[in-house]
């Protein structure tokens, strides 16, 4: 930025010289500051100097428009990685939250604030910024190199310029942060409509409900588009007003300046400078109020990625891996209470309970219970509101909390498959290089998918669709199941993982549980009791307690 303001200096500077050469070459040879020059080159007339003063002058135009590309290309390529730092970490600090902050939380609002907000921050408040400062320093620069040239002209035009941005500053700046306002709302709805109207699309289809998520939507977009629209005119329109009264201030000066004594002789180089001066001074205040705008329109998305970058991540996010801690004797929970906030009432109470290592434990309720919730909790997913829970005598806390989770594979009633092969989601989150295939097999065999992945042409090569929509509910159930199997964990916890199998797979795949490992502690919620007739014991849970 300091280099591009002192080349652009010496370009408007060289304006003076080439057309003092063309107009008055004898002026300009008798000149004190052109003896260096004709020393050095050995000039004999005023006529010799039109030559090496009209190269200088191109070569200062030149390297003038090569220092602002630069610029440009740095400036672009600097907000862009910001930009991408922003998003990274945001996404990254959201993945580290809580459970119990993203089940308060529409994933919308993250999505939006990753992808769209992040954008609109790069765009409207970085770059901005890096283009408010270089046009400062560009402004300043013409205008102390106008000053040398004439006082007089120049106090006039940073004055006249100066004063008509600062009115259209103060007459636009609430509508910008109206329409800053309205974007930053009115993009999130954008992206839940859009969530709601593809994540439910069978019930829509069924319903013939396209019209109310068009509406939806159509209620979020077009203000949002009229918010930028509003936005972009504010930024652009100074500019053809500037224009217009730069001519009229330039034909003002012309014929100010002829009527002084020597008019034409000192005229067209002070003029032609001065034109060549408010030529890049138009274009620099029009970045610099541009940029304003900007920032201003951008400053409630501003506001929003910044809360998301405020996330605190644990203490572990920083660490490798964490090592599994002891886990040789039992599970206890003690005295454990929870709800999710102050403003709803509690749904466990008082509970007590100890899981011996290599119980099978079966958990029964009404829906509504605890069940899944008292599940989370022992996989410390969740914090008990009151009361503690021991691994070995070992109490989890936050600091212990990811080595005890280093046992565990949990399968959920809603699997989540990516759009990626079967092999993939069965090593879920494993580099495609880094797969175990004989793994993937044996889990797959044992979760009694093995033999319908095989009939398929590309058998575990198969690619699943967006949540596995290519595949029956039971098949993601298995492959849910096969995943949690290829952990090799000590503790396997299945949430209603069965209850999209038939009667027949739902026996062969129990069967197939209970023939693993006697060490394995396998806790299994489900609605029918005939799933549960080979756990050891079985947990009621009745009044926000156990039974």
């Amino acid at each position: 930025m300091s280099l591009t303001s002192l080349v652009e200096v010496v370009s408007i500077g060289a304006v003076l010289p080439f057309l003092g050469v063309l107009t008055a070459p004898e002026s300009l040879f008798q000149h004190s500051l052109a003896q260096p020059l004709i020393e050095l080159l050995e000039i004999n007339s005023a006529e010799q100097m039109l030559l090496p003063v009209t190269i200088i002058f191109i070569v200062a135009t030149v390297f003038s428009g090569v220092t602002r590309l630069l610029l440009l290309y740095v400036m672009t390529k600097l907000s862009q990685a910001v930009g991408a730092d922003l998003s990274i970490n945001i996404y990254r600090r959201t993945l580290y939250q809580k459970y119990a902050v993203h089940v308060q939380r529409n994933s919308s609002v993250v999505i939006n604030g990753v992808i769209n907000k992040t954008g609109a921050v790069v765009g409207g408040i970085i770059t901005p910024t890096m283009t408010l400062i270089s046009s400062t320093m560009f402004i300043t620069a013409i205008i102390f190199t106008l000053f040398s040239i004439d006082i007089a002209v120049a106090s006039v035009a940073s004055i006249g310029f100066g004063g008509l941005y600062w009115i259209v500053i103060r007459l636009t700046r609430k509508r910008l942060q109206e329409n800053s306002q309205c974007i930053a709302q009115k993009s999130t709805l954008m992206i839940k409509s859009l969530q709601e109207g593809l994540g439910g699309i069978r019930d829509v289809l069924v319903d013939g409900s396209q019209e109310f998520y068009c509406q939806l939507y159509r209620g979020a977009d077009l203000p949002t588009r009229r918010a930028v629209a509003n936005n972009v005119f504010i930024k652009s329109s100074p500019r053809f007003v500037m224009e217009s009264l730069g001519m009229v201030l330039i034909s003002g000066l012309a014929y100010s300046m002829s009527m002084r004594e020597n008019g034409l002789d000192t005229l067209i180089p002070v003029l032609g400078a001065l034109a060549l001066g408010a030529q890049k001074l138009l274009p620099a205040l029009q970045q610099a109020y541009s940029a304003y705008s900007s920032i201003k329109g951008s400053s409630v998305m501003f506001n929003d990625v910044l809360e998301l970058l405020d996330q605190p991540l644990p203490h572990y996010a920083q660490q490798s891996p964490s090592k599994p801690i002891s886990f040789n004797q039992d599970i206890r929970l003690k005295n454990i209470d929870f709800h999710y906030n102050d403003q709803v009432p509690y749904i466990l109470k008082k509970i007590d309970l100890t899981i011996a290592k290599g119980d099978r434990i079966g958990f029964i309720g009404k829906t509504g219970s605890g069940k899944s919730t008292l599940v989370d909790i022992i996989m410390g997913l969740l914090l008990p509101t009151k009361g503690e829970i021991y691994i070995d005598n070992q109490q989890i806390t936050d600091k212990n909390r990811r080595s005890w989770q280093a046992h565990i594979a949990h399968v959920s009633q809603n699997i989540y498959l990516a759009d990626a092969s079967i092999e993939e989601n069965i090593a879920f989150a494993v580099l495609p290089e880094n797969i175990d295939h004989q793994r993937v097999r044996q889990a797959a065999k044992q979760a009694q998918i093995s033999e319908l992945i095989e009939q398929w042409p590309n058998k575990y090569q198969t690619f699943v669709g967006e949540r596995g929509i290519r595949l029956s509910g039971g098949q993601r159930q298995r492959i849910g199941i096969a995943r949690a199997l290829y952990k090799r964990t000590d503790v396997l916890i299945f949430d209603e993982a069965t209850s999209a199998l038939d009667n027949e797979t739902e026996q062969a795949v129990m069967e197939a549980i209970d023939g693993l490992d006697k060490e394995l502690t396998i806790l299994i919620i489900a609605h029918r009791l005939n799933t549960l007739k080979g756990c050891d014991k079985i947990v009621e849970i009745v009044d926000h307690t156990v039974k």
